[in-house]
């Protein structure tokens, strides 16, 4: 059974740090792309960074303050946000899809197939 578990989320305040974990379980994250996605009230949900296994995609709001890296050994994918701000509250997805596709395609194409985490809370607020 696929299974990706999300941790790290919390509220910080604003120039704050972060790191979001993904546990996965049922398959190993070598064998696919992966990355972080995330949703805010009333808005669509938005890949924030994706990583294959050569290259990563950010988002042009985050670029400069994520990072995305994964760890084999322990079958987990991180996002290191730092210098967050108040419009980086949302709820943040850990997401599993085909490794043929590339990081970018899977951050920013919607109907690629992917499994999902359930999510967990970022709230930056002072």
């Amino acid at each position: 059974q696929v299974q990706l578990v999300e941790s790290g989320g919390g509220l910080v305040q604003p120039g704050g740090s972060l790191r979001l974990s993904c546990a996965a379980s049922g398959f190993t994250f070598d064998s696919y792309t992966v990355g972080w996605f995330r949703q805010a009230p009333g808005q669509e949900r938005e890949g924030v960074s994706c990583i294959s296994d050569d290259s990563a995609y950010y988002a042009d709001s985050v670029k400069g303050r994520f990072t995305v890296s994964r760890d084999g050994a322990k079958n987990t994918v991180y996002l290191q946000m730092n210098s967050l701000k108040p419009e980086d509250t949302a709820v943040y997805y850990c997401a599993a899809g085909p490794l043929a596709a590339t990081a970018r395609t899977m951050c920013l194409i919607t109907n690629i197939k992917k499994y999902w985490g359930q999510g967990t809370q970022v709230t930056v607020s002072s």
